[in-house]
């Protein structure tokens, strides 16, 4: 049956009184700044009191991470500063400050996380949150290493925009010459200029004028000889001294009829008059073009040089020179320029990249501390405490089952011993009501046998 007694005991037990005094740790220094930034990398304040000597090392520990993440705040200002100088000055602070937690977060778990290493192989477990220190560190120093090459990247983007237009103006000029002549070269696809009136494109309309003007010249002259051909035999077949006399009257032969209808019908199917009508239609067009070609000549230089400018200024104002890609080329145009260029960028890099990544880099270079080694001990006797904790659950456990299986087997037993006692009562009466018939019977029998 269960007990009513607790099956675990009090946890933890007080100690005796007959143990002795303990030892308090010291209290310290406990300022509400310091306390703070030792609070921001989750140092254990009861953990430290037992090693009031490394108090200051981790105050100015969790300074290294507050600073960094104020560093990350300002790169993020800056870049946004720098990069999308639309956006008002509200939403500018609000996402620097949003960025500042953010690499105040992540460090804090960085260097929370290390606390308490393992004595056999610290390298494994910082090396890790150092390569991720590093990453984290190069998105806040190039904002600030943009800053610090501001002014030698702006006159880089100037220069190289400046050629850069200046390329542009001279294959604008290379490809539309004065003239306006059509230039073939394969690299000019970009850079024609389509300008409505030319001297070249005059000259080229004059001479496909003139050419089809010749060529209907001379299809209207081949009609016309044909036509006079056949007029000369009209006439000829026509003539007084080939009239036919009936009776007084004069009349034409059948020859001067057919020569007639002949040379009618040829004037009708030639078209020659449409042609004619065409031919002056060009030679007027000729004229025009000729006139206009002197015009045109005087105003299309000026047109020319004005639409090569109205480009080249285009141009120029879509060649970015703010852009992310265009500073960071620009920066290495800067930085490659010449050896010594090139060793100050990789210094002031490697120094932005080395306070970004400080705060692992510090536990890297401190070692493992008196308060590493505590926090590792508690950790490891909470361990045992636990492990320790769940065996006596189990046990305690085990017992009470123990407990209740015991008091479920009474209790089955008992029922058991009922069954049987009512299953055996049941047969007595049974058997008695069975012995209380036959008597009955037999007493009948006998009854009748007396008579």
């Amino acid at each position: 049956m269960a007990t009513d007694a607790p099956v675990r005991p009090a946890y933890p037990a007080p100690p005796p009184d007959d143990a002795g005094p303990l030892l308090p740790p010291a209290p310290g220094d406990r300022g509400r700044i310091a306390l703070r930034l030792r609070r921001v990398i989750g140092i254990r304040e009861d953990v430290l009191d037992w090693v009031p000597e490394d108090r200051p090392r981790y105050t100015r520990y969790g300074a290294i991470v507050v600073n960094t993440a104020l560093l990350g705040g300002v790169s993020m200002a800056l870049a946004l500063a720098t990069f999308r100088s639309e956006l008002p000055l509200a939403v500018t602070i609000v996402v620097a400050l949003v960025w500042c937690w953010v690499v105040l977060a992540l460090d804090s778990w960085l260097v929370s996380s290390t606390h308490g290493i393992p004595r056999k192989s610290p390298l494994r477990v910082l090396l890790p949150r150092l390569a991720l220190s590093v990453l984290l560190g190069l998105f806040i120093a190039e904002p600030l290493l943009f800053q610090i090459f501001d002014k030698e990247i702006g006159q880089e983007i100037a220069v190289s925009n400046q050629k850069e237009v200046d390329h542009f103006r001279g294959m604008l000029v290379a490809c539309n010459p004065k003239s306006g002549a059509e230039v073939t070269r394969t690299d000019c696809g970009d850079y024609q200029l389509n300008l409505k009136d030319s001297p070249a494109k005059l000259s080229g309309d004059i001479t496909d004028n003139t050419e089809r003007t010749r060529t209907l010249q001379a299809q209207v002259d081949d009609i016309n000889k044909t036509l006079n051909a056949k007029m000369a035999t009209e006439r000829r077949e026509c003539a007084r001294d080939k009239w036919i006399w009936w009776g007084g009257v004069a009349d034409v032969s059948e020859t001067c009829e057919r020569a007639r209808a002949d040379s009618s019908a040829y004037r009708r199917t030639s078209k020659i008059k449409s042609y004619e009508d065409q031919l002056a239609a060009l030679t007027d067009k000729g004229r025009t073009l000729t006139a206009r070609k002197a015009d045109v000549a005087d105003a299309y230089q000026p047109a020319l040089q004005r639409s090569i400018e109205a480009k080249t200024r285009q141009h120029a104002d879509a060649l970015d020179d703010d852009g992310i890609l265009t500073r960071a080329h620009a920066l290495k145009a800067v930085a490659w320029s010449d050896w010594y260029a090139g060793f100050v960028a990789v210094v002031l890099h490697l120094l932005l990249l080395a306070v970004d990544a400080m705060p692992v880099l510090a536990k890297l270079m401190s070692g493992s501390t008196t308060y590493d080694r505590l926090l590792t001990d508690r950790l490891e006797a909470g361990r045992r405490l636990h492990s320790d904790d769940l065996q006596v659950r189990h046990a305690c456990a085990t017992l009470e089952y123990e407990v209740q299986r015991h008091h479920v087997e009474q209790e089955t037993g008992d029922r058991m011993q009922r069954l049987e006692h009512g299953f055996r009562m049941g047969q007595a009466e049974r058997a008695a009501e069975l012995r209380a018939e036959l008597d009955a019977r037999v007493a009948r029998i006998l009854r009748g046998e007396g008579r």
